[in-house]
């Protein structure tokens, strides 16, 4: 006679290094390194293995170690001229994270020393394509390129776009709602006419050239495009070309 099978055991509570990324604290990948570090308390008890689960409601904090290795964790906003491209190099093109130069330092009184290892891990957090310009969010720091390009994050990215043709108001309609593009409705926009070739467009997602084949499918042809928005951060007056660090008190 065979015993009765069981339902495999499922571990209690939910894993520390996912708890800490959920609570913004850290991304998991910075979890899982700081808990080896022992820079990981759990209700006041320090944390040293990888895959510890914890209750939800458990108070999560982080050593003194952790934070200052958070605050070299920089983040850079930079103006990204046409031609660059804003991730891995492309054949013939420059990658727009080779301008992060001192000579094109927007500098601010407040900023941290510039030093080349805070070119180490930096990466563009979202796209910006090559025939593009404007805003383009540059970091070290885990939470917040997970904050930017999550799969559910909603924040809005705003752009100015110049076109060619003629936009109807049924063509204006379906920019706001109603498109699909590679098989999957679009998430609502919001989409402004400023004049006769220019549009406002706010989004909360970012499929590949999204606002340009957006356009085609509507009859009209980019010929500019710049983001100037992203969330509660403006490019303003930064020049094409040129840098500068996430300030104290901005977010996004």
């Amino acid at each position: 006679m065979t015993s009765p099978s069981h339902p495999p055991h499922k571990p209690d509570g939910v894993r520390i290094s996912r708890l800490l990324a959920e609570r913004g604290l850290c991304s998991r990948r910075e979890a899982d390194r700081y808990i080896e570090q022992g820079w990981v308390f759990v209700d006041g008890q320090r944390v040293t293995a990888l895959g510890t689960r914890a209750q939800p409601q458990a108070v999560l904090t982080l050593a003194p170690e952790a934070r200052k290795a958070q605050a070299e964790c920089v983040t850079i906003l930079l103006h990204k001229p046409v031609g660059f491209v804003s991730g891995q190099p492309e054949a013939g093109h420059v990658p727009a994270v080779t301008l992060v130069r001192v000579e094109n330092w927007q500098r601010a009184p407040d900023d941290p020393r510039f030093e080349r290892r805070h070119l180490q891990g930096l990466a563009p957090a979202g796209r910006l394509d090559i025939d593009s310009t404007g805003l383009l969010v540059l970091t070290r720091d885990g939470r917040i390129a997970r904050q930017l390009i999550d799969a559910h994050s909603a924040i809005e990215k705003e752009y100015l776009v110049r076109v060619e043709g003629r936009l109807s108001a049924r063509g204006l309609e379906l920019l706001r709602h109603g498109l699909h593009l590679d098989g999957q409705a679009l998430k609502p926009a919001q989409v402004v006419r400023i004049n006769d070739d220019q549009l406002r467009f706010v989004l909360c997602e970012g499929r590949k050239r999204q606002i340009r084949r957006m356009c085609e499918l509507v009859g009209l042809r980019v010929t500019g495009l710049k983001r100037v928005r992203i969330g509660k951060v403006r490019l303003g007056s930064l020049p094409p070309g040129k840098w500068r660090y996430l300030r104290a008190g901005e977010t996004f």
